[in-house]
């Protein structure tokens, strides 16, 4: 059997692994509540983000393992390599999203001890974001082959504007999410804690907490449109893009804390990735 045209999800297959995630998820959730507010130290974020790459590999491993039952060895070996890549480049092309969101949560000031619980939500709708983009993604390729030739010109396109446009920094002041919600909803002028959304005179208040949410998402679906036609530069197996994005994903918040302190340093960084969404465009062309 030839590994390059089989695709290895099953209603069962995803199934399972949206209850894994969702297992995981609880775990979060439930780790926050017991934790509290509070301060996420570099230490705690290595071993968290220690702890997402073994979910990671101990996946790939069950992953072969049931490939080589079900499809041959040949096939195992293949995919489990371009599962291996695919997050790989989702972990690297993710790095981009954590200094925005830096820059966010420098610029309205959000406390270091709140931080944690935007980025859980965040990292829930941002699972939820990718999963409809790749299903897009997977039914514009299985329809039309020339859509390989649009998403390789616009990675080229997207690398080129990250190397020239790269050191310029996002004015919140202007953005159009950001002064849309300004108009239209109604908010209070400061922090609420780690609240969302608070009542004053019978009336519901966003806070500005909300719009940071809100701005978290929008940066992570800009970055999906970006990272997503990378990974099927890999494969075009639906489920190997899934599964490698999704735990790219469930890591991210980790890696967060993990480069919060040191995101000075990397002043390079952008130049690196812009160069290897570039070479994944023209690998794709």
């Amino acid at each position: 059997m030839n590994e390059a045209i089989v695709h290895t999800g099953t209603p069962a297959l995803y199934g399972g692994f949206t209850l894994l995630v969702l297992l995981l998820l609880v775990v979060d959730f439930v780790a926050l509540r017991v934790q509290g507010q509070h301060k996420v130290s570099v230490k705690e974020a290595a071993i968290w983000s220690a702890v997402w790459f073994a979910a990671a590999a101990a996946f790939g491993v069950w992953l072969w393992w049931h490939l080589a039952i079900t499809h041959g060895p040949v096939v195992a070996q293949a995919k489990t390599l371009e599962f291996a890549t695919g997050y790989l480049i989702e972990k690297g092309l993710a790095i981009e999203n954590v200094f925005v969101w830096i820059t966010i949560f420098s610029y309205f000031a959000v406390p270091a001890e709140v931080q944690k619980r935007v980025l859980l939500w965040g990292v829930i709708g941002a699972i939820a974001m990718r999963a409809v983009l790749i299903y897009l993604g997977a039914l514009l390729i299985q329809r039309f082959d020339w859509i390989f030739y649009v998403f390789g010109v616009f990675l080229v396109f997207t690398g080129i504007k990250m190397f020239f446009f790269s050191n310029q920094k996002p004015d919140f002041a202007a953005n159009p999410v950001v002064r849309w919600l300004q108009r239209h909803v109604r908010l209070t002028d400061r922090l609420e804690g780690d609240r969302f959304v608070v009542m004053r005179g019978g009336l519901r208040f966003a806070t500005p907490l909300l719009i940071v949410l809100v701005l978290v998402e929008v940066s992570d679906l800009i970055f999906a449109v970006d990272s997503i036609p990378a990974i099927f530069a890999v494969t075009s197996d639906p489920f190997i893009v899934f599964t490698a994005n999704i735990f790219a994903i469930l890591g991210l918040r980790a890696m967060y804390f993990l480069l919060a302190d040191l995101a000075g340093r990397f002043h390079l960084l952008d130049y690196g990735l812009a160069t290897i969404v570039t070479l994944v465009g023209i690998k794709m062309l």
